[in-house]
This record gives structure tokens, C-alpha cells and sequence, in this order.
């Protein structure tokens, strides 16, 4: 998984301000990830970093070099000109960029030019100098890697980080399985919610989700049982009596079915299955096309 950093962290290893961390952002100098109001960096963005500060230093200003790294973008195609790539040089009061790999050639005139070399090495070394994450550093990093079905497989390394170090969370394992399950693992997705349930089995929602991911793989009995365990634990829950509904109703246990389709519309009488468990409960016997169950949820950290 690709190292992620806060921008406390990258404060703290390149000296770079939290106002100057945003600037350089708007600009698109720098393109971290947003979410649940934090920033995350990788380590292409430290050495980006660290190349806008010494140009800070050169009093270059960001807004030129912006239009710069835009204009070898155009040229180049945007992955292949990142900042952290380029070899950037002062000539009088122009930038000189040349492209990247060793014979990279210059895209403005050479004379009395400056190489700013962007030292890697020594930010490796700062990035190994901050130890490891806390469990809820790992969680929130988790947390905004799943938001994007893109680093969906990549938040469940981090869920399991968090877990490592702190095994007894339950949240941690509840999300866990929740990103297993949106990724199709259905079986390790089981695991991580029995997990979850084993650590407090008056958790309503470990057992709503164990109920989920049970009923896809076809183990109605186990659905059944956890999907009554959650609303032992929350009476009020309108998705697991919609759930045990649906369970019923594929055992032909009619009566108790539309039982719990009733409850549903009393606890959520406009909520997004509503029509569907109206439909299902005037349906007077006749065959109709299943639906999608309702589907695991995350939680936030407490």
C-alpha cells in the first residue's frame, strides 16, 4: 500500500506551513486526498514539497512555477511531468525545467543555470524517523482511503493495521468487513464481522452486518440468527427488520415476513425501501422479483 501522510506530518518533516501546504495545493502544485476534513500526502508530494520551499527560497514565486509545470504538462502529458520528477534550474528571473529521465531535455535556454536536486534520500530517512501510526492514525487514514472504490483494496491493509494495533476496536473490524465485502471477499468480510460480534455480542450493528454478508453467501439460518440478535440489541433498527423480512420471505415464513416488512414502515415510513415493502406487503401472495438486501454499513470513529 502506498505510504499516506497527514499534513501534520508533512509540517513536521519538511518544515513547509499549513498555509503554504494549501497554497500550493490551489495551485495544483501539490494534489493530495480530502477526507473526514484531513489531507493526505504521498511521498511524490514530500519531494514536491521540498522542491517549492528551496524555489520559495530562490524567490521564485508558486504561480510561475504553476504555469511552468502546466505548460510541460500540455507538452508532455500530466503523467509524465509530476514536480517531483523535475530537474528545475534559475536563469535570471526564468524558470528552466528539463524533462524527466537523464537525457531530459531543457525547456528553456540553459545559461548560468541552477539544478535544484531534490533529495530523496534524506526525506526516505525523515518518513522512517516518524515511527509508527497509532491505531487511530490508522483508522483515519483507512477511513479515507475507502471513500474511492479506486483505494477501496488499499483502506483494507490499513483497517488491518489499525486492527494490529488495536485488536479489541470494533470498529476497525466492522469497516473491515464492510470494504471486504464492497470488494467482493465475502468470506474474509465474514470473518472480520464475527470478529467484530465475538468482541461485544450486544453490538447491534456487528450483528446486522454478520446477517448481510451470511444471507450473500447463502447461509439463511446464520442470517436469520443475527439479523433477530441485532434487533435484540436495537428494536428500533428499520434495515435488519427489512432484512429478516426478506429472510422470511425466502423460507415462505409469510406471516412473520410481512411482519417485519410492517415494522420497517414503523420505524422508517419514508425511507428508501418504504414503496418496496408497501409493495410487498400488498402483494397478496403473488410472485414478485427480489430485490437487493440492504448491505453492510461503516462506522466512524468514536
Amino acid at each position: 500500500m502506498e505510504q499516506q501522510f497527514t499534513r501534520s506530518e508533512v509540517e513536521r518533516m519538511t518544515g513547509a506551513t499549513r498555509q503554504q501546504l494549501e497554497y500550493w495545493s490551489r495551485l495544483r502544485l501539490l494534489q493530495p486526498r480530502s477526507r473526514w476534513g484531513e489531507r493526505f500526502f504521498n511521498f511524490s508530494d514530500l519531494v514536491a514539497v521540498e522542491a517549492l520551499r528551496r524555489l520559495t527560497a530562490q524567490r521564485i514565486p508558486a504561480q510561475r512555477l504553476s504555469r511552468v509545470v502546466q505548460a510541460l504538462q500540455r507538452q508532455l502529458g500530466r503523467a509524465a511531468a509530476p514536480l517531483c520528477s523535475l530537474r528545475i534550474s534559475v536563469t535570471g528571473d526564468d524558470v528552466v525545467v528539463r524533462e524527466p529521465g537523464p537525457q531530459g531535455r531543457p525547456i528553456e535556454p540553459l545559461s548560468g543555470q541552477f539544478v535544484m536536486d531534490f533529495e530523496t534520500a534524506r526525506l526516505q530517512s525523515k518518513v522512517h524517523s516518524l515511527g509508527s501510526r497509532t491505531a487511530e492514525e490508522w483508522f483515519e487514514l483507512a477511513m479515507a482511503l475507502d471513500a474511492s472504490p479506486a483505494t477501496l483494496g488499499e483502506s483494507v491493509d490499513a483497517y488491518r493495521q489499525a486492527i494490529k494495533a488495536a485488536p479489541d476496536w470494533i470498529e476497525a473490524h466492522i469497516n473491515l468487513g464492510t470494504a471486504l465485502f464492497h470488494l467482493g471477499r465475502l468470506q474474509e468480510s465474514r470473518d472480520a464481522f464475527w470478529a467484530a460480534v465475538k468482541i461485544d455480542r450486544r453490538h447491534a450493528l456487528a450483528h446486522f452486518n454478520l446477517g448481510c454478508v451470511s444471507d450473500r453467501l447463502g447461509d439463511s439460518a446464520q442470517a436469520l440468527h443475527e439479523f433477530r440478535a441485532a434487533l435484540a440489541c436495537a428494536p428500533e433498527m428499520a434495515e435488519a427488520h427489512l432484512n429478516l423480512a426478506l429472510v422470511y420471505e425466502k423460507l415462505n415464513r409469510k406471516d412473520e415476513s410481512k411482519r417485519h416488512f410492517s415494522a420497517y414502515l414503523r420505524y422508517d415510513p419514508q425511507g428508501r425501501w418504504a414503496e418496496f415493502a408497501r409493495g410487498r406487503l400488498n402483494s397478496n401472495g403473488r410472485a414478485r422479483r427480489r430485490t437487493a438486501k440492504v448491505t453492510p454499513f461503516r462506522r466512524a470513529r468514536n
